[in-house]
């Protein structure tokens, strides 16, 4: 049960501040562009697969000793503000500052040149009511597939079952095949550190969750409010919603609130999530763009997220106020989705 939620309204003094806001906003001069996976070059993907790999090789910067490489930095850093940036106003703009810090750090630090990709799962799903047939997955040019099938797999631990509505899926154990099979994570699962393979647990029981059909429902919420809600879903809601509904259909690895950054689907999950966030914007650009709202605190007492609440990175990037999120194609994050 969540404690103490309710559904924040924007003031008036606040339309004003998203209009001054508005007119503020210091366009790029040029766009990186996301693309879906399935429509990247192989070539493209190949790029993308050995940034993330180089990134896996490269050393941590000290966040937290158990990290090992700058990929456990991104992974340190989510698991110690899970806290504080999950069933709050900021998950949204958080995390698309996080994808963004990440995408050119690929850039910068790995030579990528390129965009993050996203994962729209919709045209899984829509198709096969299943993931498991995505490119995302796939050995050669994707991240590899399913875990290693074990019975009874009801999570890292054994407590899955627990959970309202629980139906076992497949895999659970090491990712036999693709790219990242010889990476040994440092952290998680959960916040606690330990040496283990990448692990998922593909569950169509939720692939539900992220057909056409619910993204259009997510899109057609009248307020920020209301929409950040729709989106990301349990304990909020009675059911399953799009963000968590991808973690829960991935399993495993991405089903720990905390840790799930650990695959590297993570990141083309949460951008898909972003993409939907800014078509929402788009659907009313003039009142949506600066339009954010949501307790900042899970636990009393709430105060209520403005443009002015600055978005902890730790030490993979400097502070930010929400207000320099708000656009993606204004500075400092500058990309596009095509």
């Amino acid at each position: 049960m969540v404690r103490g939620f309710s559904i924040w309204t924007c003031t008036c003094a606040a339309q004003v501040v998203l209009l001054v806001q508005a007119s503020a906003s210091v366009f790029c001069a040029t766009l990186v562009k996301r693309q879906e996976w399935r429509d990247m070059t192989n070539n493209q993907k190949i790029q993308y697969i050995d940034a993330v790999k180089c990134l896996q090789s490269l050393p941590a910067k000290g966040l937290v000793e158990a990290a090992r490489t700058r990929f456990d930095d991104f992974q340190a850093a989510h698991i110690n503000l899970t806290d504080e940036i999950h069933l709050v106003g900021q998950f949204l703009p958080w995390h698309r500052r996080f994808l963004s810090v990440f995408e050119k750090t690929l850039r910068s630090e790995c030579g990528f040149i390129g965009g993050l990709p996203y994962w729209d799962w919709s045209r899984d799903v829509d198709v096969y009511n299943s993931i498991n047939k995505s490119p995302v997955f796939d050995s050669v040019y994707g991240f590899g597939g399913n875990g290693i099938y074990i019975p009874g797999y009801a999570g890292p631990f054994n407590n899955l079952s627990n959970l309202p509505g629980w139906v076992p899926g497949t895999g659970g154990g090491c990712v036999p095949m693709g790219p990242f099979t010889s990476y040994n994570l440092s952290l998680g699962p959960g916040t606690i550190p330990t040496n283990h393979c990448l692990t998922r647990a593909f569950d169509d029981e939720y692939a539900w969750a992220l057909s056409s059909t619910q993204v259009a429902n997510t899109t057609k919420q009248p307020s920020f409010e209301i929409f950040r809600i729709e989106l990301e879903g349990q304990p909020v809601t009675p059911t399953m919603k799009l963000h968590d509904g991808g973690h829960f259909a991935v399993g495993a690895e991405m089903l720990n609130t905390y840790s799930s950054p650990g695959d590297p689907v993570f990141y083309l999950h949460h951008a898909n999530l972003d993409r939907v966030w800014w078509t929402w914007q788009q659907l009313d650009l003039p009142t949506r763009l600066f339009d954010v709202s949501g307790r900042s605190t899970v636990d009393p007492p709430f105060v209520n997220i403005t443009l002015a609440f600055e978005l902890k990175m730790l030490n993979l990037a400097p502070l930010v106020p929400i207000r320099d999120i708000m656009d993606p194609r204004a500075e400092p994050l500058c990309y596009t989705y095509v």
